[in-house]
């Protein structure tokens, strides 16, 4: 049996968080470490899994498993987090962590995760785009079987009074598998964690929801492994899920009898060799990254935004819905600030975004008042303030590395709006740069944008001009050469590739090497119908339809454009990212 380490990593919240590690047991000369991950499942803990780093028999391969906050021997609350996306982040420092300490490409390494963190696992590879070589899916906890009617809208309701508790799991060691060894050693196992965390359970559902509806944006091959006879969760969402995946190398394996430890059960072998035998295929052929950069052409999310960009015949129940939607914020317009606001400039102009970012309610009347409250509060404003934030961060840590690096500090942001989270981010804290040049299209936001920095009095180091952010003989004429380029909620508004990449072009050829570029994508939304059928572009007033973007797309357009990613933030709905590149070369 291969002989394990016992270590630690330091989570992105400083947390220490446990990990063990099974050394690759034979080198070969030229080949590059290669490494296996491994999540396990809801309740349980790495030492649950061990087990597979013997006997999937890939001696080659270092392998690691990571206890999740609140699991085994790592802190937290038993059964809790903060939320899903901080678990889902912390797979992704983790493997930074891995990359950085152990020496191991992400390239080279390969993800087995089962249940809950099967979904956790999925979420990271849809969210932040890795590019690992493969990907198996054991069981993945899509929907959990709860049995009791209406379990879910009850559960919300009793947190909206409670705040969050934990339930206990109904599901007893003999009905997840049939090895009497795993059955006993699951009942006497004293970092087995039997209750879980409302907020981490509805999380989860949320998150498998979006990642099972949305699995196209999935680029990495990948296997799924399916117990026939499952107790736990149903196996629709899994199918739906193998069905959406457009990588060419994919697999789906239905394993009859099996219960829903499929890699504890009494036959795991036949799994695990499946899985041993998917894996080493793909190390075995170079690793394929499918090319997304015509995915305004062809492909789901042009066949989306082309669906969306119908109209609807008028008097069909939901052609009625959606005149009847658009009529009520109509009215909305007499009484909210931010509706009229809206209506006025463009639901996706800076002078809405400004609004928003400010969150004041404001109207005629409390009730106008309410209304304004209601509609600051939804998904997607809160999404942009979570944007907002996320920008600030990733533009600070860019500054931090220039200056660490006794570089000056010059920004640019090539569509500002009005300005004010660049400003926000640096008047708050810290030096401020050498020069800040804020740029856009727009008369209204380069008046307003002047007026801020005035207000802001950092007239001596900042500028405000209109410039197009797609014209790239301007952005290449940027004097001096910023160090820091910003492009914030712009691309999300244009589904036309080829006019991105001239963007991005010109903002490579401004950008000098080793300098950063922050630019953020949006690869879902959940209200992208209401948008496209009730709102307005500031362009000409007619409907606003957008076309998401992978995160996968995005990253590709960046690096073909000479940037390479760095860091990545991205909100707890999956709706906005941010990311931070670095220009190479010279």
């Amino acid at each position: 049996m291969r002989a394990g380490q016992s270590l630690t990593f330091t989570t992105h919240d400083q947390q220490t968080l446990f990990y063990r590690h099974w050394p690759a047991q034979v080198e070969t000369a030229g080949v590059p470490r290669r490494a296996l991950i491994l999540f396990h499942r809801g309740h349980e803990h790495s030492g649950r899994i061990g087990h597979i780093a013997d006997e999937i028999d890939l001696p080659g391969y270092d392998v690691f498993a990571w206890d999740a906050r609140g699991h085994g021997e790592s802190p937290g609350e038993r059964g809790d987090s903060p939320s899903v996306g901080t678990s889902v982040r912390d797979i992704n420092t983790f493997v930074q962590h891995l990359c950085r300490t152990h020496d191991i490409a992400i390239g080279n390494m390969a993800v087995i995760a089962q249940s809950v963190g099967a979904v956790l696992a999925a979420a990271w590879v849809h969210d932040y785009a890795p590019k690992i070589r493969a990907l198996v899916l054991a069981s993945p906890a899509f929907k959990v079987k709860l049995y009791v009617p209406f379990a879910l809208p009850g559960l919300r309701l009793m947190r909206r009074f409670r705040g969050n508790f934990f339930v206990n799991s109904y599901v007893k060691a003999k009905f997840l598998t049939h090895d009497p060894a795993r059955i006993a050693s699951y009942d006497s196992d004293p970092l087995i964690t039997k209750a879980i965390s409302v907020n981490v359970l509805l999380g989860l559902y949320e998150t498998a929801e979006r990642v099972v509806a949305d699995a196209q944006a999935i680029q990495v091959p990948t296997q799924v492994l399916v117990s026939g006879s499952d107790f736990v969760v149903h196996r629709g969402p899994q199918q739906r899920f193998f069905d959406r995946l457009s990588h060419p190398r994919k697999e789906l394996h239905i394993l009859p009898g099996f219960f829903h430890d499929t890699l504890g059960e009494r036959d795991r072998a036949i799994p695990i060799g499946r899985a041993r035998r998917f894996i080493q295929q793909q190390f075995d052929q170079p690793l394929q990254r499918l090319s997304l950069l015509n995915a305004d052409r062809v492909g789901p999310s042009c066949a989306e935004a082309e669906s969306l960009a119908t109209p609807l015949p008028p008097n069909s129940l939901r052609g009625l819905y959606w005149r009847f939607t658009r009529a009520s914020l109509g009215f909305g317009r007499h009484w909210s600030t931010g509706i009229k606001l809206g209506h006025d400039t463009g639901f996706d102009s800076g002078s809405t975004l400004d609004y928003v970012y400010r969150n004041q309610p404001a109207g005629k009347t409390p009730i106008g008042r309410m209304m304004d409250k209601n509609y600051l509060e939804s998904i997607g404003w809160r999404g942009i303030r979570q944007r907002k934030l996320h920008v600030e961060e990733l533009l600070r840590l860019a500054m931090a590395r220039l200056r660490a690096q006794d570089r000056p500090v010059r920004i640019v942001d090539i569509a500002a709006g009005h300005g004010r989270y660049v400003l926000d981010a640096l008047t708050t804290r810290g030096p401020l740069p050498e020069s800040i040049l804020l740029r856009d299209y727009s008369d209204i936001n380069v008046r307003d944008g002047r007026a801020l920095i005035d207000e802001r009095d950092l007239a001596d180091i900042a500028r405000f001009e209109r410039a197009d952010a797609f014209d790239r003989p301007s952005l290449a004429a940027i004097d001096p050469r910023p160090t820091v380029g910003i492009v914030s909620g712009l691309y999300e508004l244009f589904g036309d590739n080829r006019m991105v990449s001239q963007s991005l072009a010109g903002l490579a050829d401004a950008i000098e090497p080793g300098g950063y570029l922050v630019y953020t994508g949006q690869p879902w939304h959940p209200q992208l119908e209401l948008i496209a059928r009730a709102l307005t572009s500031h362009r000409d007033g007619t409907a606003w339809v957008m076309r998401r973007r992978s995160q996968d797309e995005m990253d590709q357009l960046v690096e073909a454009a000479g940037f390479r990613k760095v860091e990545q933030r991205i909100d707890e709905w999956g709706i906005f990212t941010v990311c931070l590149a670095q220009r190479v070369g010279g």
